[in-house]
Parts: C-alpha cells; sequence; structure tokens
C-alpha cells in the first residue's frame, strides 16, 4: 500500500512538472519565436504608446470615428476579462429591444442615412468583443464620417477598401475591416 502510494505521488508529481511548468514554458518560448507580436497580444501602438489591440474591439462612440459591434461584456463594453456573449435568443424581448435602441443610435448620429443598417452594427458578436465589423457595416458609416471630418467621400471610402481584409487563406471566413486600424489610419489622414 505504501509503494501503490509513493508511485502516485511521484507520478503526480512528474505529472504536474511536465504539464503545469515544461509545457507552458515551451509553448510560450514556441510562440514568442515563431509569433512574437500575436503572442504579445496583438497590440497597436500610436506615438510609442500602445492604444489597444487588433484583437479586442473598442467603444468608438464620436461620430468622426467609424463604430464597431456592439460589446456583450458588462459592466464594461469590451472588457477582455468578461469575453461572453449575450445569450440571448432570437425571441427574447430584451435582444429585440437591445437592437431597437442600437438602430435608434445610428439613425440619430445619421439621420439622412437610408440605407439599411447592417446587423453586425446591433448585435454583438460570440465573444462580445470582435474587433471587425463588414466591409458593408463600414460602407453604412462612410457618409458619417466623413462629413464630421470634413473629408471627401471617395477619400473615407478608399481608406476602408485599404483596410478591408478578405477570406483568410482565400477561403475562410468573411471579408472585414478592423475598425481601430481604420480610426487610427483617419487620424492619421492630413487636416482639410
Amino acid at each position: 500500500m505504501g509503494r501503490m502510494l509513493r508511485n502516485a505521488a511521484m507520478l503526480l508529481l512528474l505529472m504536474t512538472v511536465i504539464t503545469g511548468i515544461a509545457y507552458p514554458l515551451l509553448v510560450t518560448g514556441l510562440a514568442q519565436a515563431v509569433f512574437p507580436a500575436q503572442a504579445n497580444g496583438s497590440l497597436v501602438s500610436k506615438d510609442g504608446r500602445p492604444v489597444g489591440s487588433t484583437l479586442i474591439g473598442q467603444a468608438f462612440t464620436a461620430p468622426k470615428y467609424f463604430w464597431g459591434r456592439p460589446s456583450a461584456t458588462t459592466p464594461q463594453a469590451y472588457n477582455g476579462t468578461g469575453s461572453n456573449g449575450s445569450n440571448l435568443g432570437p425571441t427574447n424581448p430584451a435582444l429585440t429591444d437591445a437592437a431597437k435602441q442600437r438602430v435608434a443610435a445610428l439613425q440619430a448620429a445619421d439621420p439622412g442615412n437610408r440605407a439599411p443598417i447592417p446587423v453586425d452594427l446591433v448585435t454583438a458578436s460570440g465573444s462580445g468583443l470582435d474587433p471587425d465589423i463588414s466591409p458593408a457595416a463600414a460602407q453604412y458609416q462612410l457618409a458619417r464620417v466623413a462629413r464630421a471630418r470634413g473629408l471627401p467621400l471617395a477619400e473615407v471610402q478608399a481608406l476602408v477598401a485599404r483596410h478591408t481584409r478578405g477570406h483568410q487563406l482565400g477561403v475562410l471566413g468573411e471579408p472585414r475591416v478592423n475598425v481601430l486600424e481604420l480610426n487610427l489610419a483617419l487620424d492619421a489622414l492630413p487636416a482639410h
């Protein structure tokens, strides 16, 4: 009996060292060597200081910026530690009410826009942190952003086109626009 307990304890200690120390160190070291930017959070810097990550959305609310997908995290929007979906089903009145409020906010920000509102501007993603919007969501916001910045519509549209990524590996996912990168590019444009 004592020998079995000793063998079990040694096996537990060995597996703890392998799976709790050696493996995480190996994976972290490999990630740092092969994908250093991604392993460190895919941070985006402006003027030498980090302003966000390409992996986590941010709350842009000023008319001169493109707005991202709504966040499902609470109590603070786009909180990475609270990543989750809203878990509201399509028949839940709370989801309908939230979508109606978001539609009203979009219409109030750009009252002349009669285009259909893309669904990703009024619904949160599965993680609640999605940093990307569809090209249609960016197109919907073009006129508001151009007007707020005093820029020609064609210039803003060209910027959106440059920041639109296609399918991953040519076939996976959908075309998308990273909101943080697009807004930083807007800020970098010379003033008109």
